[in-house]
């Protein structure tokens, strides 16, 4: 017989409570199916595809995730969204409390045209990281958060990737479908109910200096209020948010600008970057200085760029995949390491002191624990050798690089590196974020094909401590506890 908290958690997982969205269902999801190769050079969320080829993969890996989910997870909480979900992003904590904090958080409605699009500041209960063993789960300790919408910006074109300013988490920027990226101060912002013909919330900042639309390349530096883009027209933009304070009154929207009826204050880019050869589909700041970012895109290069010496590449990595470049991170915990994703379902570890080989790409590793384009890659902010990625196979892979080569007990048939598979969604897994408050504990979203019902999924989970402790003090603690195992598993 199943424990209380277990028989909890699987009743989350198989019919979970519905706290987000409108009330009608998404008839279209701007959720791109199945992966994009190197030639066709379609952006990866405009276009309705067929039926993914390995959607009896995801269903399959599903099932077998449900009947684990009590002993996986130290914490787990399933919504189900009306409309789709292309991004989330963890916000400020608000409140705390002894065993969990109110934390806002980030994500975004795509809707059909019904209603507007919208960018949804909700609250959630962050459960606190506690050391729940094997005995406080069998106990029944484990528990679950859960999120409520608390306000509703409508925004001017669908939300593909939102941002926050991590010296400010309260203020995010936004990529839209247009040139431009929109700064939202998510406090002072009103309230707004999303009906058709409402008009759009307008925007504190606008971004201008792309030529072109600017959809998914958003970064953010951390200890000083720069921002990052990057588009189709090739380019990376860099921005400071506290330039508005000189350019107040001035107008310097870029021709191809669509935002002009939001009213917002328009600022100017510090600088333009010019060495891609197509559309720029990620960007990232190097952690010690916002001088220094890096950029991929669909012409499969990843470039490191350096501000002080000019708008070119500082270096220009070709081949850097055998695909379409669609992520990059670069680690926090250290300079010299940057994460790629691509559409060759590989996940690619470079170091900057040797990114190169005879002119082509040099990874210090390749992950492969993917079967379809890799959409998002992040480094952990709590171990530097640990990482994230999600994938178009509806798989959020966690990894540690520093188990590669190393064989493990618990799993020996894994991909090296590979630490947990979060399989929990069913269709693609857009988007990812790890909470830099509560540690291990991560929100993830995808979107549901419509043989699932439509609109998306929205996640908060924190994988079981025995998982990322070290193996021989799990080993010790489940051989302390092993007579409670065997007489739960021998209960009719």
């Amino acid at each position: 017989m199943e424990s209380e908290v277990a028989a909890k958690a699987r009743r989350e997982a198989e019919t979970p409570a519905t706290y987000i969205g409108l009330k009608t269902r998404a008839q279209r999801a701007k959720l791109s199916n199945g992966s994009v190769s190197a030639s066709s050079h379609q952006p990866r969320s405009t276009e309705k595809k067929k039926k993914k080829s390995h959607k009896p993969t995801v269903d399959n890996k599903y099932s077998q995730w449900k009947t684990l989910v009590p002993i996986l997870y130290d914490s787990l909480s399933n919504q189900s969204l009306v409309w789709p979900c292309l991004s989330c992003r963890w916000g400020p904590q608000f409140e705390q409390a002894l065993a969990k904090n109110q934390q806002r958080l980030y994500l975004t409605e795509q809707t059909d045209g019904s209603v507007p699009n919208t960018l949804v500041v909700a609250n959630c209960e962050a459960v606190k990281k506690q050391v729940i063993s094997f005995s406080k789960f069998l106990n029944g300790e484990a528990c679950s958060p859960f999120v409520k919408k608390y306000k509703t910006i409508i925004h001017p074109g669908e939300v593909n990737r939102i941002r926050e300013l991590p010296q400010n988490s309260k203020i995010v920027a936004t990529h839209t479908d247009s040139p431009d990226v929109l700064i939202w101060d998510t406090e002072t912002q009103p309230d707004r109910h999303a009906v058709l013909g409402a008009p759009h919330s307008r925007p504190d900042l606008i971004l201008t200096g792309h030529q072109d639309n600017a959809e998914f390349a958003l970064a953010m530096f951390p200890t000083e209020p720069f921002v990052l883009s990057g588009g189709k027209d090739k380019s990376v933009v860099l921005w400071s948010i506290q330039d508005h304070i000189t350019t107040a009154g001035t107008d310097s929207k870029s021709p191809g600008s669509s935002i002009k009826q939001t009213g917002g204050r328009s600022v100017g880019p510090r600088g333009v970057y010019h060495g891609h050869e197509d559309t720029v589909e990620d960007v990232a700041f190097c952690p010690s200085s916002a001088q220094e970012f890096c950029s991929v895109g669909d012409d499969s290069c990843l470039i490191l760029w350096d501000a002080r010496t000019g708008t070119g590449p500082a270096m220009k990595v070709e081949k850097a995949h055998d695909a379409d470049l669609h992520c990059v991170d670069w680690n926090p915990h250290d300079n010299n390491l940057i994460l790629t994703g691509s559409a060759d379902n590989t996940v690619r570890l470079f170091d900057c002191r040797n990114l190169t080989s005879n002119g082509v790409g040099s990874p210090i590793y390749k992950f492969e624990g993917h079967n379809a384009s890799v959409l998002s890659v992040q480094w952990s902010p709590d171990k530097s050798s640990v990482f994230g990625s999600a994938a178009e196979d509806g798989l959020l892979n966690i990894w540690d690089y520093d188990k590669v080569g190393k064989k493990s007990a618990r799993a020996p048939k894994s991909p090296p590196g590979l630490l947990f598979q979060h399989a929990g969604h069913r269709d693609n897994m857009v988007d990812f974020h790890w909470n830099v408050l509560e540690p291990w504990t991560i929100v993830s979203v995808s979107g549901n094909c419509e043989s699932n019902g439509g609109g998306g999924t929205l996640q908060i989970w924190r994988m079981s401590e025995l998982i990322y402790r070290p193996e021989d003090e799990v080993l010790a603690e489940l051989e302390d506890f092993k007579s409670q195992v065997f007489s739960c598993a021998s209960r009719p």
